[in-house]
């Protein structure tokens, strides 16, 4: 195996590193860097599959890295942050939103895995729906939003990912 190969891995490595960061900070009340990492954290995502195929280093290896990496840095990691800005707030409903959301993420992925990709997300990537919650997530850190309008924000990213209804053509 050439340098070149492994690059594609330091990227995916790199997403969860970032993922884990922002957990991190969460426990320090940083939740504007939190959500910053998660953001950072997609771009690493973003290029780890283009240069695995641009350097012919796609693996099956690979796949699953970068499924078990997306669940940290865009299940987990922003499940936690709204959790701890905002659903915290709403008790047993807020804490059942942030298992709904991280569960869908991970069922998302899996089902990802399983099946052939023909140009076309069958449900948004979870990459999507963790960046679209960590913007959300600074939203709320300077404004005030209704609970109702957060619930249904969060139960509809979480169906968005698991939905088959939902098609978005690769660009």
């Amino acid at each position: 195996m050439t340098i070149k190969s492994k690059i594609p891995n330091l990227f995916t490595m790199s997403n969860l590193g970032l993922g884990v960061l922002a957990i991190i900070n969460m426990f320090h009340g940083e939740f504007y860097i939190s959500a910053l990492l998660i953001l950072a954290a997609g771009l690493f995502d973003r290029f780890d599959g283009m240069l695995a195929r641009r350097f012919n280093a796609t693996s099956s290896i690979g796949k699953e890295l970068d499924s078990l990496c997306d669940l940290i840095s865009f299940g987990i990691a922003p499940a936690m942050l709204i959790w701890n800005i905002r659903l915290y707030d709403l008790g047993m409903i807020g804490t059942a939103l942030t298992v709904v959301y991280a569960v869908s993420g991970a069922y998302r992925l899996a089902r990802y895995n399983v099946t052939s990709f023909e140009g076309v997300y069958v449900g948004i990537p979870i990459t999507l729906a963790g960046g679209i919650v960590s913007i959300i997530s600074l939203y709320l850190l300077k404004y005030e939003i209704n609970s109702t309008v957060i619930i249904a924000m969060v139960l509809f990213l979480a169906y968005s990912m698991v939905s088959t209804k939902i098609r978005l053509k690769k660009r």
